[in-house]
């Protein structure tokens, strides 16, 4: 009898630790852990904005009553976001309907009469498939590349690691510190004093990732490169390159939410200022908003928030003593190279200038890739807009040569801001091929004497 007992008891011990097997085996497969006695399957995932089953469409406008309903629509509803204003007929413009709200929305299509085209169906894939080409936040710096996307402390160990190994050619440069105590770090390359210098800026809006990439490639280029024109722009001009002036978030983007555009400033329940409306030229007069919640927010005054004001007096302590003639803003998407204004279609006094070495360097690009780009003012090449960097850096600074460029997809693109990464080292080149057709076309008449 005590012998049948010991061996159903042995045998109960066996399936048990069978059992325990057989779970943690499952657990495993499923990323799931034990945590203080519980599996972490029962523990909050991360904080992280999806967008399965959105999509994506591309719509047109044939009339005005087309135009006045869907401007009701961008300001009634958050369900639906616009890449743009609905402003005149004949307008193409992109919009990302959530996923409760592709029903109603196709029905207003089919109601009114709208031409449309669905560019994306699930737009969660292409955010995840974007994700996997982001490599670890502590990666080895020597394995930066223009094939994948790096985290803010990546970019800003580069720059530190590229500042020790040319520490002949860099300095490396510090606005401040952004609202949450981010670092706007940048680098200077080349140190003659007789040389004029070109600013670039990327990163003001969070969600455009190529714009820091397409930064760290031209110092690259500076540095690094072989050929000859590329060699006499670093040796000719000094420039000062800030990869991310809104870090606060770009980091959000990674961390939170993909799609994030402004920067993190709190207002009450909802958060950030769109720091390309509130520089202070014409600040909040057109393509810009006073209500927080909207993607294009000016912020309550103009040049309220800690970023704008660190580039404000970096540009105004050195626009004169480091001879900065030229500003170019690197932002996505849509294909474009343009200039002031930003706010109206009254023409710069250089407006002819500016036009032909817009155009030049667009068939430069087309020389290069194939890609179609598009130059003209702002105002009228893009949508009207106020209280940007650009416009501020042209008109109150006072730098001749300033540019907003977006950069790929084109204008219809289906993947919006979420660029893959096999396509950051063709933008990055054309960008730079841009900007050195830009300059050389400016040396020409005489813009850097």
């Amino acid at each position: 009898m005590e012998n049948n007992r010991i061996e159903r008891r042995t045998l109960k011990s066996k399936i048990c630790q069978r059992l325990l097997v057989i779970l943690l085996v499952t657990m495993s497969a499923s990323g799931s852990q034990i945590v203080d006695g519980a599996s972490s399957s029962e523990v909050s995932p991360k904080d992280q904005a999806r967008y399965d089953h959105y999509r994506i469409y591309n719509v047109q406008f044939d009339n005005e009553q087309q135009i006045e309903l869907f401007q009701k629509l961008e300001a009634e509803s958050d369900s639906l976001t616009f890449i743009g204003h609905a402003r005149e007929v004949g307008q193409k413009l992109s919009i990302l309907v959530a996923a409760h709200r592709v029903a109603d929305f196709a029905d207003l299509l089919a109601t009114y009469k709208v031409q449309h085209r669905v560019l994306t169906y699930n737009f969660q894939e292409k955010i995840d498939r974007n994700m996997r080409e982001v490599l670890p936040e502590h990666v080895d710096v020597s394995k930066y590349d223009w094939q994948h996307f790096f985290h803010l402390k990546t970019i800003y160990d580069w720059l530190d690691h590229m500042a020790s190994k040319y520490p002949e050619q860099i300095s490396v440069l510090d606005m401040g510190s952004s609202t949450q105590g981010n670092a706007i770090k940048g680098l200077q390359l080349g140190k003659n004093p007789a040389n004029k210098a070109i600013f670039i800026e990327s990163g003001i809006h969070a969600r455009e990732w190529i714009a820091p990439a397409t930064a760290t490639y031209i110092i690259n280029e500076l540095l690094t490169s072989q050929d000859e024109r590329v060699q006499q722009l670093a040796k000719n001009y000094n420039w000062i390159i800030f990869p991310c002036v809104n870090p606060d978030g770009y980091r959000y983007t990674f961390e939170h939410d993909r799609m994030w555009r402004k920067n993190r400033q709190l207002f009450g329940t909802c958060r950030g200022v769109d720091l390309n409306r509130n520089y202070p030229d014409h600040w909040n007069t057109t393509g810009s908003s006073s209500d927080p919640t909207r993607y294009d927010f000016a912020g309550p005054s103009a040049g309220s928030e800690l970023e704008t004001q660190r580039l404000m007096s970096f540009i105004r302590e050195h626009v004169e003593k480091d001879q900065i003639k030229t500003y170019i803003a690197l932002h996505s998407y849509s294909q474009m190279l343009m200039f002031p204004f930003g706010y109206t279609k009254k023409h710069v006094a250089n407006y002819d200038d500016l036009q032909e070495f817009g155009k030049k360097a667009a068939a430069a690009i087309k020389a290069e890739s194939g890609r179609d780009y598009v130059s003209g003012n702002l105002y009228e090449t893009i949508y009207p807009s106020s209280g940007g960097s650009m416009d501020w850096a042209h008109a109150e600074a006072g730098i001749p040569i300033s540019y907003t460029f977006e950069l790929r997809g084109p204008p219809d693109s289906q993947d919006l801001f979420i660029l893959p990464a096999v396509e950051i080292q063709p933008t990055a080149s054309e960008a730079f091929t841009a900007i050195r057709t830009i300059v050389e076309a400016a040396a020409e008449k005489n813009y850097y004497k």
